[in-house]
């Protein structure tokens, strides 16, 4: 027997790969993981293929086609009147999760401490501890998942290296706000300590709120790896593209760890991409898109027992059953699998410590249909 030592001894399969399984074997409608049940715009299946026929089809760059890092700086313009060097401080990678696993990568050194807000997105944790990192939590509770960065501020070491933001955020749903992040600036102004930003749900912003980059704040921006993915913005997740964004100082690291982590990502694509989001149109609309499958899909559930938690952005609707019943969340989303035919995750499965408030998330980026029949099965609990 070869002995074999766990850098992730307490890890095992994600709570987002058992759910999925679980819904398969059951024939469950699956609500869990967050990917759309409906096609992307057959336009960019096209610009694909066009792609792939005109030769496509080796190496990209190792920080991405010019012409895709030409097309994000000039988005990012438009939409935030920030300027970004497409050559020295835009890279495009293999979906979000590798972005943020190379940010952390390049900065992250054995006992630095990074700051986390729970429930949180399940690989910023696992990634902190593989590189040595110590993780601080700051738990957000239920229903408005707020921050008080007063609390926040005593989680500050001599040893803190960075803090991870998400906004709109996976799974609750919230945002950050103005004064959040004129908050922020006055904790870090004065220290080296960098954010790492995770946004890639930042057009998916409901009832005409603002989705506060860090972008906006020159405080913030000057220290900040901004991470962002096609997969969220096309409907494509599983093409596992996206980008981050970064000064050059910090763009400079996170490329040496790029290029040795994945090189570079699917050509053909990459070009695709870049033609695609040349109208504007293809990706301001989508506030709207999935602001009305939220609005429907509220109204369904409000005929069911859940009480509904706020949604101001990204596609996923968290609900209290703590009045319906006392089973942990995990026990609870099972059985909604096994006896009613609907798949979600259990909302403590973002929380290190599986904190329970006994809420679970639904994923509404489904064709209508699809949510009509998950409500009418929910209804039933």
């Amino acid at each position: 027997m070869l002995n074999i030592q766990s850098k992730l001894p307490g890890v095992s399969t994600t709570i987002f790969t058992v759910m999925s399984k679980l819904a398969a074997e059951h024939q469950a409608i699956n609500l869990s993981q967050g990917f759309p049940d409906y096609a992307c715009d057959p336009k960019l299946i096209e610009l694909v293929n066009k792609a792939m026929v005109d030769g496509y089809n080796q190496y990209a760059p190792m920080p991405g086609s010019m012409v895709l890092k030409e097309t994000i700086a000039a988005k990012v313009e438009h939409l935030y009147q920030i300027k970004y060097n497409p050559d020295t401080e835009i890279t495009i990678t293999a979906g979000g999760t590798q972005a943020i696993f190379t940010a952390l990568a390049a900065i992250i050194n054995p006992g630095d401490e990074v700051i986390i807000f729970e429930p949180a997105y399940d690989s910023y944790a696992p990634t902190i501890k593989l590189l040595g990192g110590l993780v601080k939590t700051y738990e957000l509770a239920p229903p408005a998942y707020g921050i008080d960065w007063d609390m926040v501020k005593k989680l500050f070491t001599a040893n803190t290296r960075m803090i991870i933001l998400n906004s709109p955020q996976n799974p609750t749903g919230s945002i950050l706000s103005e004064s959040d992040m004129e908050a922020l600036i006055k904790l870090i102004s004065g220290t080296d300590i960098l954010i790492l930003s995770d946004e890639v749900y930042e057009h998916l912003i409901y009832d005409g709120q603002k989705h506060q980059s860090v972008m906006l704040y020159p405080e913030l921006k000057k220290r900040s790896f901004v991470v962002a993915s096609f997969g969220k913005l096309l409907h494509a997740t599983g093409w596992k593209l996206g980008y981050c964004l970064a000064p050059e100082r910090l763009t400079k690291e996170f490329r040496k760890v790029h290029q040795f982590n994945v090189f570079s990502v699917n050509s053909a694509m990459q070009q695709a991409i870049a033609d695609y989001l040349k109208t504007p149109e293809h990706y301001l609309g989508i506030a709207g898109f999935f602001q009305q499958k939220r609005d429907y899909f509220r109204k369904l559930l409000s005929e069911s027992r859940f009480e509904l938690l706020p949604c101001k952005g990204s596609y996923f609707q968290c609900v209290s059953y703590g009045h319906i019943s006392d089973e942990k969340d995990v026990d609870f989303s099972m059985r909604l699998i096994k006896e009613f035919g609907v798949a979600t995750i259990p909302v403590s499965a973002f929380y290190q410590k599986g904190t329970d408030h006994k809420i679970i998330r639904f994923c509404f980026a489904k064709e209508d249909q699809t949510l009509a029949l998950a409500a009418e099965k929910l209804k039933n609990i």
